[in-house]
């Protein structure tokens, strides 16, 4: 259990290794939502093998803003923390196995071991790269084209340009699918 950690996830092998007893073992089919928009988050989910994706809904379409792969940490941490309705959902992209804590198990112990400075810190960082990770993809909106989006994302994420269906590669980089096809199709000619 537990084996690796990203960069998303600092502090999640030494602290999921202290609170192992706190985390339960499920497995969800694709298309499975762990938290609907506008849902407080009670969960937190350690993705052991497969992916997810964060969305919202936008005027009927779902907009992805987010994928989670092994070894990721998920939830909807304002949802979590305040006990504030979620501002997206949460839903399997293929078969996911992953390690779930209830906020109500794991609550105090997350109090408990902020007040431990090297936890205090990892949970900073993790906070802020995922918020930097966030900011650097609004402002991709504003300074890049979709093809550079796409082109950014093939060369940090390539591992989810092969896994992840095109459909919600395309959502991701705000385009539609018949775009994304001709944004590879220029860059195979090009």
């Amino acid at each position: 259990m537990f084996e690796k950690v990203d960069r998303e996830s600092l502090i999640s092998q030494e602290f999921i290794n202290a609170y192992k007893p706190y985390f339960k073992q499920e497995t969800y089919a694709a298309k499975t939502v762990l938290l609907e928009e506008g849902e407080v988050a009670h969960k937190v989910f350690w993705v052991e093998k497969g992916a997810m994706r964060v969305w919202l809904n936008k005027d009927g379409q779902e907009v992805t803003f987010q994928f989670f792969i092994e070894n990721s940490m998920v939830s909807s941490i304002e949802s979590f923390w305040k006990a504030v309705p979620s501002k997206f959902t949460l839903e399997m992209i293929e078969p996911t196995e992953v390690w779930v804590a209830d906020k109500k198990d794991i609550g105090p112990l997350l109090e408990e071991s902020l007040a431990i400075p090297a936890y205090r810190d990892l949970f900073i960082d993790v906070i802020f790269q995922r918020t930097f990770d966030y900011v650097n993809h609004s402002l991709s909106f504003v300074q890049s084209t979709p093809e550079q989006r796409y082109l950014k994302l093939y060369e940090t994420r390539p591992e989810l340009i092969k896994r992840i269906p095109q459909h919600y590669i395309a959502s991701y980089i705000g385009v539609s699918k018949v775009h994304l096809s001709r944004i590879k199709s220029k860059l195979v000619k090009g």
